[in-house]
């Protein structure tokens, strides 16, 4: 709950800067952005990327502003355009991974790493498991097939191994080798791409190994890798920042305290999702999270809890999917879990496992474990963890993590068959809770791996496993739930979103208010969000699905309708695929159901659902991709989905706009108003229909001519136009009025109609008002005299409006909502 000692944005609006949206392209948007009414500029990563990167999280030099966005002096010209406006900039940093690139020369630091070894003074800086197999090499896993079948493509010119796009630098004295002794003499292990799944001795960012582990817990990396944006921060350039990963990190929060010591306290957000109930820890220096907590909470508001069961048995019939298929939603998890625990993240579990089998043969008691059983334990262990990753170390936690993996490990002993094995169970137990004793305290590496020549940063190797340990079970979470559970569940798209649960979708008001009002009372100054540059589907695209639990049977007989119609359906073993028509359909209604442009919406829908097939992995994937059916995947997008037989999406997006625009305004206020700092992500200030990467990081396309008509006293014309107008008044008052954004009240409706509304007041000054679940409200009669008494003082006027009502007044909700779904007032 450590607060900023700087004051906080009030909004911020996030950029995707890439070299087709530089900062100058940025720095034209000013204006307009500072109009909308925002505090601050949120940037996406902008230290040296790899070449053409429309993302910036594969940082490849920590010195240098990327020059594809205009370097330094872009940077600052930004800022002092933003600063001459009033605006700050806020600003992403990667403190987890680097990128591993082609050529390996663009990441100085690792060049002189795999041409010196474990000597270089730059061997601290990257998390390698030089005993990790592979002679004492890093195994690089670059080769489109096996060594010796692509040693012929192998050329060593002017001191550099070449291979394609690839070069790598050549050990001292080797230069001369026949290439074969040559190859084998170097650092570093060139192989077979597909070897990296079982074999590869370096952290990496989840299962991506172009992304290498950067061990920022280090001081010395750590100033190193920061230097430059902290001297931005002291100059003035920089304000704020939002920290990515943090759950990749050794020491989450060690680092933010390193990091608010630096920056002197500057606004910091951190990547954190937050499962279920879990909180933040209370002792992270930071102002909270980036905000998908928020997100689940807004969305869950939206869905109709009977109607999203009703949806459910209708996706069975239309389905039929095994229930570890997407049939239930916990056994979906566990198994992909368990794929992703044995296959994917196989080699950082043997990482783990050789830990833990060194500590074993050293230890008196209990040693004498088997590595199969080591092995069984760190997977069974891992996963049965409910939340990303434990936080045994902080003192906030502890207690709570310790329970839970105690009741992990409960489990996980119950699949051994012979009890005295399972005892493997109770040594990775306590080596996961930092807490084993009974081991030497022969010091590692820093990273519980490997004595091979390795800096000795005098870190036992059980404290070294608590960390990698966390860390892996942050990666399995991330690949198991929201890369593979997610796409195998698709009953309501809406819920499948990062810091989901679709398991659980709908969550009531008093949810929400309980949600807000611990948020006011911890973590006041943390983000909000409803679309990122990582959420799988935009805020409006979930607000338009979401109505579909409101109308399960209609949503029914519209797919049958639209299946009826379809050709080219996606086959398997001779039979139509549902699994992909089901999501493929809701995505195009998401869209706005109407693909007359069928070419340009299947440019859109067709690589999201290719991407979702190859995520879910049932019948293709990203590694055994299987063309055919791919191909086949793909023309059942464009003449289904995206084609003539889509008509009947277009009658239902006409049934249902009412409800649309309800859910996309009640998202938009309460995301706008509730507590914490909204931040909006670049264009979501209109109508803004987005699917997954890369659909949702194209180019921002920004004009002014929308918000200039609304200034200009026009009426909004269509949902973007008054979401603008919401938007831009919401954040010219926050802007305009901070203070009047503190306390955080609910306030209750009274009568038949009471549950679909959600309204509250913000210290003293503001009161929003919002309908959920409009299609319900509509079919059992409307508001009836269902009424809402604004708090005492006022009088209070509505800003979208203009109307005025006397303070503590009982309002019928049909007059107070008959112009629009939501309502915002302010006193005075």
């Amino acid at each position: 709950m450590t607060q900023p000692s700087r004051p906080s944005p009030t909004a911020t609006y996030r950029l995707q800067l890439q070299p087709d949206f530089p900062f100058a392209a940025a720095e034209r948007a000013v204006p307009q952005l500072a109009a909308l009414g925002i505090s601050h500029l949120h940037l996406s990563p902008v230290l040296e990327a790899v070449p053409r990167s429309t993302h910036g999280y594969d940082v490849v030099d920590h010195t240098a502003v990327r020059a594809e966005l205009g370097g330094e002096e872009g940077l600052r010209a930004l800022a002092s355009t933003a600063r001459s406006h009033g605006l700050g900039l806020v600003v992403d940093i990667v403190p987890n991974h680097m990128a591993l690139p082609a050529p390996a020369s663009l990441n100085g630091p690792l060049w002189e790493v795999l041409r010196d070894g474990p000597t270089s003074p730059y061997a601290r800086w990257f998390d390698i498991d030089w005993d990790g197999g592979h002679g004492g090499r890093m195994l690089l896993p670059v080769l489109g097939g096996r060594l010796g079948d692509e040693l012929q493509h192998f050329r060593v010119r002017d001191g550099v191994l070449r291979y394609g796009e690839h070069s790598f630098p050549l050990r001292p004295g080797t230069e001369e080798l026949p290439m074969e002794r040559l190859v084998e003499a170097q650092w570093y292990r060139l192989a077979w791409w597909r070897l990296a799944r079982s074999e590869l001795n370096y952290r990496r960012f989840f299962t991506i190994s172009e992304l290498i582990g950067v061990r920022v817990e280090d001081p010395e990396v750590f100033d190193a890798t920061h230097g430059t944006l902290l001297r931005l921060i002291r100059e003035g350039v920089v304000e704020g920042l939002r920290v990515d990963h943090p759950d990749g990190l050794v020491d989450p929060g060690g680092y933010l305290d390193r990091l608010r010591a630096a920056t002197g306290g500057r606004w910091t957000v951190v990547e954190k999702i937050l499962t279920g109930d879990e909180r933040l820890p209370d002792g992270w220096a930071c102002a909270g999270t980036t905000g998908y907590d928020a997100l689940r909470h807004i969305d869950a508001l939206f869905v109709c809890p009977q109607g999203v069961g009703r949806l459910f048995s209708h996706y069975r019939d239309f389905v039929t999917p095994l229930a570890d298929e997407g049939g239930d939603w916990e056994e979906t998890v566990r198994r992909a879990s368990y794929e992703v625990v044995t296959h994917d993240l196989a080699a950082e579990v043997e990482r783990l496992v050789r830990t833990a089998t060194r500590i074993s043969e050293r230890a008196p008691r209990p040693g004498d474990h088997a590595p199969w059983a080591l092995r069984q334990a760190v997977r069974e262990l891992l996963v049965r963890l409910p939340v990303y990753r434990p936080y045994t170390a902080d003192a906030g936690r502890a207690g709570h993590d310790a329970a839970m993996l105690g009741e992990a490990a409960a489990r996980a002993r119950a699949t051994f068959a012979v009890p005295e094995e399972a005892r493997a169970v109770d040594l990775v137990h306590d080596l996961a809770l930092g807490r084993y004793e009974g081991g030497s305290d022969d010091p590692g590496d820093g990273t519980g791996d490997g004595h091979h020549g390795a800096p000795d940063h005098g870190a036992p190797d059980h404290d070294g496993f608590a960390a990698r340990f966390a860390q892996t079970a942050s990666a399995l979470h991330a690949k198991s739930v929201e890369d593979t559970a997610f796409y195998r569940y698709p009953v309501l798209l809406s819920a499948c979103e990062v810091g989901g649960d679709p398991g659980t979708p709908a969550l009531g008001p008093q949810a929400f208010h309980d949600f807000c009002a611990r948020v006011q009372r911890d973590w006041p100054a943390t983000a909000t969000v409803l679309s990122t540059h990582d959420t799988k589907r935009s805020g409006d695209v979930r607000a338009r699905i979401a109505v579909l639990s409101e109308c399960p049977d209609r949503w029914r007989d519209v797919l049958a309708q639209v299946s009826e119609g379809a050709v080219g359906d996606v086959m398997v073993d001779g039979a139509t695929d549902p699994m992909v028509a089901w999501p493929a359909w809701q995505t195009v209604f998401g869209l706005g159901g109407r693909p007359a442009d069928g070419a340009a919406t299947a440019e859109r829908v067709a690589p999201a659902v290719l991407k979702a097939v190859r995520e879910a992995g049932l019948r293709t994937s990203w590694t055994e991709q299987n063309p055919e059916y791919e191909e086949a995947v793909a023309e059942f997008v464009r003449s289904g989905p995206c084609g003539p037989p889509a008509a009947p999406l277009a009658a239902l997006d006409d049934e249902l706009a009412p409800f649309v625009r309800a859910n996309v305004l009640g998202a938009t206020l309460l995301h706008l108003t509730m507590p914490g700092v909204p931040d909006l992500y670049q264009g979501t200030e209109r109508e803004y229909a987005a699917l997954v990467d890369p659909d949702n990081r194209r180019p921002a396309r920004l004009g002014p001519e929308l918000l200039a008509d609304l200034d200009g006293g026009a009426a909004p014309r269509d949902l973007s136009a008054e979401k603008l107008r919401l938007t831009a008044v919401a954040l010219r008052l926050r802007r305009a009025h901070p203070e009047w954004f503190g306390a955080y009240t609910p306030l209750g409706a009274e009568g038949p109609a009471a549950e679909h509304c959600v309204a509250f007041g913000r210290g003293g000054q503001v009161v929003a008002v919002a309908t959920r679940l409009s299609l319900r409200l509509v079919e059992t009669g409307g508001w009836w005299d269902t009424v809402l008494r604004l708090p005492p003082g006022g009088p209070w006027r509505e800003l979208l409006t203009g109307r005025t009502v006397e303070g503590g007044a009982a309002v019928g909700l049909n007059e107070l909502l008959a112009e629009s779904p939501v309502a915002l007032f302010a006193a005075g």
